[in-house]
């Protein structure tokens, strides 16, 4: 006969209470490493936007974040160059349950300075200022616990150079940013830029996030060029967003938000793509759920070198779980971005089902009260993706690993000087603006509730 499960202290918790800080430290002039306190599920907020979807504030924003937190979800990735998702954000995490329930210290937000519009960049250490300034009003903080400079091959290496010194002259004099890092999308630019900054300033990056770099249809960020080569530049974190290439590996194809088609990826591409989503049909599975569920399995491991060891969200509804808790290793950090409830719910079981499949998931599950086979499940699962995986890379052939050029050639950036304070937001549609909420036909990272099956 069975004996009763015996919970972890730290999953004992099953009503709303005040959540635990962060474990940040800064003493004697040093920091706690970014690498010991990032989750490793990030929750990407670029879906606040009208890239992905007609009206960002016909969405339920507040819902969503509330309900990543009760998740478990502890860091939230977000930008200006998001439309208004800086600002959702900020008033969903400020709602009175949040404040009282979640307070500060116990989540990350991480934004970015430097990118303005899809043409329009600002490196320049009055506007990141500027820009620093603007988010901590729209996010209602008192600091921001991470900067990327956004976008970095859009602009030059002295400027690059240029905002990391601005943010890290911040950090140091005002103490509004607490880590600094830099994104992009060419790998070989991200490896430059880090080695560069390690080179110019004696100091490495805390951070590098790179998008649509590992994903079922391009693995590079895995490579030597990739993660290595910024773990070699001294780079602490490698976040990998963007699972599903900005909505490339989905069965209905590119996201067409409020701004149209605007994916970068060639029409060969494209049909490679629908090809084998015509091959994930045939053996029941559709394109996204093996390609959300590749990425975020996979780079666990392939991450790792650059992974963090902050708590992994549990998946579970007001269930705590720590790092420990799952064997204790580095986890490589990846950032999801959803749209719906529905999308956050079914992402969150995918990920409790990928930490049930970790070194000593079996006891760890029956100790947690879960289904004692879920770790067998889990590493059954892993297997059966891991095949279709392999058969959906042959059919993409050339456009495996294929990267689109960025910026495209002949690229302008369109910035003019101007005073900072006669620098005005780009145009987006305000509440009072916004049509009746309908469905949205632009979805985003992860599909709508029809398309993305439980697995």
């Amino acid at each position: 006969m069975a004996s009763t499960p015996t919970e972890h202290p730290t999953t004992t918790a099953s009503l709303p209470s005040r959540q635990k800080p962060i474990p940040y430290i800064f003493e004697n002039g040093q920091r706690t490493p970014l690498s010991s306190i990032l989750p490793p599920l990030v929750f990407g907020t670029a879906t606040f936007n009208h890239q992905y979807n007609d009206d960002p504030f016909a969405m339920d924003t507040t819902g969503l974040v509330t309900s990543a937190l009760t998740h478990g979800i502890r860091a939230f990735d977000t930008s200006p160059y998001y439309g208004p998702s800086e600002e959702l954000l900020g008033n969903a995490l400020a709602t009175p349950f949040v404040r009282e329930t979640f307070p500060r210290d116990s989540y990350m937000i991480l934004t970015k300075v430097g990118r303005i519009a899809g043409s329009e960049f600002d490196y320049s250490k009055e506007w990141v200022r500027q820009s620093v300034k603007r988010s901590l009003e729209r996010l209602h903080t008192d600091y921001l616990d991470l900067v990327y400079c956004h976008d970095v091959e859009f602009v030059s290496p002295a400027e690059v150079l240029e905002a990391v010194r601005e943010l890290r002259r911040i950090r140091d004099e005002e103490g509004t940013i607490r880590y600094i890092g830099i994104s992009g999308y060419p790998i070989d630019v991200l490896g430059d830029m880090a080695e560069l900054i390690l080179q110019e300033t004696g100091e490495p990056l805390n951070a590098v996030q790179s998008y649509a770099n590992f994903t079922l249809q391009n693995q590079t960020l895995a490579g030597a060029r990739g993660i290595q080569r910024l773990r070699n530049a001294g780079v602490d974190v490698v976040p990998n967003a963007s699972i599903l290439g900005m909505g490339l590996l989905r069965r209905q194809g590119v996201p067409c938000g409020a701004l149209g088609d605007w994916h970068p990826a060639p029409s060969a591409l494209r049909a490679a793509v629908r090809n084998a989503s015509e091959f994930c049909d045939g053996y029941g599975e559709r394109l996204e759920v093996i390609a959300i569920r590749f990425a975020l399995e996979t780079w666990i491991s392939a991450g790792a070198l650059c992974g963090s060891r902050g708590d992994p969200a549990s998946g579970v509804p007001w269930k705590h779980e720590s790092n420990d808790d799952v064997g204790g290793a580095k986890l490589g950090v990846s950032v999801i971005g959803v749209s719906r409830a529905p999308e956050l719910e079914k992402t969150m079981l995918v990920w409790r089902s990928i930490l049930d499949g970790l070194e000593g998931g079996e006891e760890t599950a029956v100790q947690a009260g879960r289904w004692y086979r879920a770790w067998e499940w889990s590493r059954n699962r892993r297997q059966a993706v891991q095949i279709l995986a392999e058969g959906i890379q042959e059919i993409l052939q050339d456009g495996f690993d294929f990267a689109w050029a960025s910026p495209d050639p002949g690229f302008v950036n369109t910035r003019k000087e101007k005073k900072v304070a006669e620098t005005s937001d780009a145009p987006w549609l305000t509440p009072a603006a916004s049509p009746e909420a309908k469905p949205f036909k632009g979805g985003a990272e992860v599909v709508e509730e029809k398309s993305l099956p439980l697995r």
